[in-house]
């Protein structure tokens, strides 16, 4: 694989040979008189000793919120080891200052330290996926990118740390005194290029560091080139105790300099009041070569840049967007490529190197790029192409049969097909160790590409493997070969002899792919006469070409639309489909039309769109999408929750341990949301929340009806109730104080937005709300999952209820576990 992935790692010299006590105890510790400095402030304390708890192996990818200390956590029965070891074993640092014995590859470890008063401080960790502090969850650094900085409070006395197994069994931890209360850190900033002869502003985005217990607001950021260029922006609020990544504006060069450009970057209060400041580096280029852009996704309105091979000729040419692999940074995925004379190269983030296996948000994000991308450069719409490489070329088959009218052809690149095969041929196993909870699977149904590959008929198809590939096995598209074979008239097989998962930039550069892609051409509608669409859920995908998916019958179960046109006759089978159009008027019929769907003949003029909804078994014409139901638009599946500018709501009614947990839990979706998806989401408390505010926006509620006011504005009457005893589902009711829930269903104030629900009854409950695997590529999670705090333990045999609301949002078809 090609190792593109520039880590922003912040050199810490840390000569910190502590001495320690042979008693065993972890917190007591020699030598703080040697100070270490970093970016962001001094070293208090350096983990270098601990204990390790194996954990226990995971069941699946679709769905695993199984963690024996967090279930410790939640009942009330986590012990300091060093107050009763039981199954943890001690453990040191090697030479380097790093937990990295080989137990760490699947253990828990846990450290402490014991402060003689109460500060705020930084918590800095590199290599665990999650990390508790004094009980309260918070993201790690799984992939020990080097950005995780923590702020929170220390305790006077004990204070207890554990992390979770990271992805290459290593943890270093240390305790920072930040140098200011609030302060940039120039660690994993997202920044265009200053491109000449353009006069508009740019977007870029730098963390800003909140080691306060107060909420940030109207800070400006100003900056200033080195040649007098200036501007000012008042960026987003930064909640309590969080690094939060905030958007700025970099301005316009007015000189065609090339090269490194200084850029001084000013905050301020909104008197004026200088915070801090400091000095990065951006590179100015002209627009002809490889170089990076910016813009605002509309998941949560933060800064994601894309890097572009531009054209080598001017004029309006095509359009090829890349999906990079598995630790690759796009920047780097695209100077794979030499510039092209007819078409513009552009390679989207994934949101990170890993980000979501071009699922989920990196569906979205490889969409909003190619969007994005034919604006800024005019591109031809029908000559716009797909390709990508190792988990890109996964990206490619899922992007390319998930919006087959997206693309002329695609070209996968040493490419697995199911993210569940990866490096295996065990997807449909993985898949069925789900089957007795249906749901669960089924919400995963979208990624599962061989079962939409039919999508690909009016698309090019080339595929590249290298006949030496230890990484993804050639079985894979070898597989897929046969499958195409079956159906498709317009394919090409190669494989690279010899050549092992990277092979040079040709594995990706392959000319042949662009030879094939220019004979190829995205057809207009009126030349598409018929359509074999295949889809898991219109939420993810909808149309093909003009045919749309409106509402499923079984939620995420897959749906077919066979439909072929006639002259002015149009014939129509479908499975699994409720509500669907035809966009008639792009198809340059005449007079009236006749459809024939499923044996039954409707009547309808070539003027208009129809509507065919399926009503009391019979099919009919209806005017208009009723919006009030679930449509194309506004589907289940909670993790869609996070989407259109989300905001995320937090209790502050109830226990003092309520109003901590919520607070924390919201505070720890936005941290593993920035850390997995370089996100940015607005947290506010629901005493800020308004309807009009927040209009138009999802909103992830934390907390139920009992603590939080922001309940009775979006869930009044919702199917699902939840207080502190008891979880009420229409006319059934769940007691116990160990109810854990996510759910999301409509706002009711408006036509597309989502409430997702994050609650559990009593503390017991709310801990059990842990399990936050939903920030994540390709895991299940239905309209609705209730579930005993157990589940930490246990997993799955303790979920209560889970599946997916019905089409009217009413919970009639939810499944009950006992």
């Amino acid at each position: 694989m090609k190792k593109g992935l520039t880590f922003f790692l912040i050199a810490l010299s840390v000569n910190l040979i502590a001495q320690t006590k042979t008693t065993g105890n972890v917190v007591e510790y020699f030598g703080k008189e040697k100070i270490v400095t970093t970016a962001e402030g001094s070293v208090l304390y350096h983990f270098v000793n601990g204990y390790t708890l194996a954990a226990d192996k995971k069941i699946g990818t679709l769905f695993n919120g199984q963690d024996a200390v967090a279930w410790q956590y939640a009942v009330g029965k986590f012990v300091n080891p060093d107050q009763q070891k039981g199954d943890w074993q001690p453990v040191k640092v090697d030479s380097v200052g790093v937990f990295s014995q080989k137990e760490m590859k699947s253990a828990f470890l846990f450290t402490a330290y014991n402060s003689p008063k109460e500060q705020i401080v930084l918590l800095e960790t590199t290599g665990g996926t999650r990390t508790y502090i004094n009980g309260l969850p918070h993201e790690g650094d799984h992939y020990d990118f080097g950005y995780t900085l923590i702020p929170f409070k220390l305790r006077k006395g004990i204070n207890e740390f554990v992390y979770t197994k990271g992805r290459f069994g290593r943890v270093k931890s240390q305790i920072i005194v930040p140098a200011k209360s609030i302060q940039f850190t120039k660690r994993d900033m997202t920044l265009p290029d200053i491109i000449n002869g353009e006069n508009d502003e740019k977007w870029a985005s730098i963390r800003i560091i909140n080691a306060t217990e107060k909420e940030l607001k109207n800070l400006v950021i100003t900056t200033k080139l080195s040649s007098g260029e200036t501007v000012s922006y008042t960026t987003d609020a930064i909640m309590p105790l969080f690094v939060r990544k905030v958007k700025f504006k970099i301005p316009a060069a007015k000189s065609n300099f090339t090269g490194e450009v200084q850029m001084k970057i000013t905050l301020t209060d909104k008197s004026g009041k200088v915070i801090d400041e400091t000095e990065i580096t951006i590179q100015q280029r002209s627009g002809t070569v490889h170089h990076e852009r910016t813009f605002i996704s509309k998941i949560d309105n933060s800064v994601q840049y894309y890097s572009v091979a531009p054209a080598s000729e001017s004029g309006q040419k095509a359009l090829i967007l890349s999906v990079h692999g598995a630790s690759v940074e796009a920047r780097n995925q695209a100077r794979a490529y030499k510039q092209k004379d007819w078409a513009h190269i552009v390679a989207a983030t994934n949101r990170r190197p890993f980000g979501f296996n071009w699922e989920d948000w990196g569906r979205i994000d490889a969409l909003e790029v190619l969007a994005e991308a034919k604006k800024v450069f005019n591109t031809v719409p029908a000559q716009t192409y797909l390709t990508g490489h190792s988990m890109g070329g996964h990206g490619t088959w899922f992007l390319g049969t998930t919006y087959p009218d997206q693309f002329a052809a695609i070209a996968p690149c040493a490419s697995y097909p199911d993210i569940a095969t990866y490096g295996s041929d065990k997807g449909d196993e993985m898949h069925d160790m789900f089957k007795a909870f249906e749901p669960i699977r089924r919400s995963a149904n979208s990624g599962r590409v061989k079962s939409i590959i039919q999508n690909l008929k009016q698309s090019g198809v080339y595929i590249l493997h290298g006949d030496a590939d230890s990484t993804v096995p050639i079985s894979q598209v070898r597989e897929m070969r046969q499958i195409l074979g079956t159906f498709h008239p317009n394919f090409c097989y190669y494989e690279y002899p010899g050549g092992e998962h990277w092979y040079g930039d040709h594995s990706v550069d392959w000319p042949p792919i662009f030879e094939f892609f220019k004979r190829q051409t995205i057809p207009a509608n009126k030349e598409v006469r018929e359509i074999d669409f295949h889809t898991a859920t219109p939420a993810v995908s909808a149309t093909d070409y003009w045919v749309k998916l409106q509402q499923q019958i079984r939620p995420f179960d897959f749906s077919t639309i066979n439909a072929k046109i006639d002259k002015e006759y149009i014939t129509v089978k479908t499975k699994n489909v409720a509500i669907m159009e035809l966009d008639l008027i792009s198809l340059n019929l005449k007079g009236e039309i006749t459809i024939n769907i499923n044996d039954q003949i409707l009547k309808t003029t070539a003027d208009k769109k129809a509507i065919l909804a399926l009503q009391n078994t019979k099919w009919t014409l209806i005017n208009e999408i009723n919006t009030d139901q679930k449509y194309a638009e506004r589907q289940g599946g909670f993790k869609f929750a996070f989407n259109n500018n989300v905001v995320f709501v937090y209790a502050t009614g109830g226990s003092a341990a309520e109003r901590e947990w919520y607070l924390n839990r919201a505070r720890f979706d936005a941290e593993t949301f920035y850390y997995r998806g370089n996100g940015s989401i607005d947290v506010i408390s629901d005493n800020e929340f308004s309807l009009e505010k927040y209009k138009d926006r999802n909103v992830v509620l934390y907390g139920n009806a009992a603590n939080n006011s922001a309940w009775k504005l979006l869930l009044k009457n919702a199917p699902v109730q939840i207080d502190n005893q008891q979880i009420k589902i229409g006319n059934k009711v769940l007691k116990g104080d160990d109810l854990a829930a996510y759910f999301v269903l409509p706002r009711k104030d408006s036509k597309t937005a989502m409430v997702g629900v994050v609650a559990g009854t009593s503390e017991k409950g709310m801990k059990a709300t842990w399990a936050n695997n939903y920030i994540s590529g390709i895991t299940g999670f239905p309209d609705v999952m209730i579930f005993k705090a157990d589940l930490l333990l246990n997993g799955l045999p303790n979920m209560k209820v889970s599946g997916f609301f019905d089409n009217d949002w009413s919970a009639n078809t939810l499944e009950y576990f006992n």
